[in-house]
């Protein structure tokens, strides 16, 4: 029987009512230690292939403190968009993610991560998924607890966030160096 990453990846639940049709983009293996949840798969990781394949994932990658090398190891990082395609452009960047991709596939996905340590939600999508007492993007990530959360809300790192992170300085200044120094940790018990 496939693993489940292998049945996202041949999944075409939307094919038909996307505007590139399905391309599922999704990294992991049952031995990921920390997993993002994004939002969706933007046009250059969909004409690519390869999560977080833009600005976004550099940025999301300096955030964590961490090399291209790993970031794309399945064995550190598991990556689970909100929904694994790329959904199209709307007035204001892409649209927002279609909830069937969550509802299908992601319990079954998270039940395989077991050695998974630290989850990232990132950006209001996944935050208002997963968290039960979702509230502003800016409430959730200054509310968490980034000593000692396994789930943690982050900003989305899209250049769009500019603004967000000018009014916001506290993230980088405190947030990121406990959160760069938890992923250091647990990439190094990975070795």
């Amino acid at each position: 029987m496939q693993d489940i990453f292998s049945q996202v990846r041949a999944c075409q639940l939307c094919h038909d009512s996307l505007p590139l049709g399905a391309n599922p983009i999704i990294q992991g293996s049952e031995r990921a230690r920390i997993v993002i949840i994004g939002q969706a798969p933007g046009i250059k990781a969909h004409q690519s292939s390869t999560p977080f394949n833009d600005a976004s994932g550099k940025r999301l990658r300096e955030w964590l403190a961490v090399s291209s090398q790993q970031f794309y190891d399945p064995s550190l990082f598991a990556i689970i968009p909100m929904a694994f395609c790329y959904p199209g452009k709307g007035k204001s960047g892409d649209l927002p993610p279609p909830s069937i991709c969550a509802q299908t596939w992601h319990r079954s996905i998270l039940a395989t991560l077991r050695q998974s340590k630290l989850t990232l939600l990132i950006g209001q999508y996944a935050q208002k998924y997963y968290l039960t007492a979702a509230s502003t993007l800016t409430a959730n990530v200054s509310s968490c607890d980034y000593q000692n959360h396994h789930c943690l809300a982050l900003p989305h790192p899209s250049p769009r966030n500019r603004f967000w992170l000018q009014k916001n300085p506290w993230f980088e200044q405190l947030k990121l160096p406990i959160l760069q120094h938890r992923v250091e940790k647990l990439l190094a018990e990975s070795s």
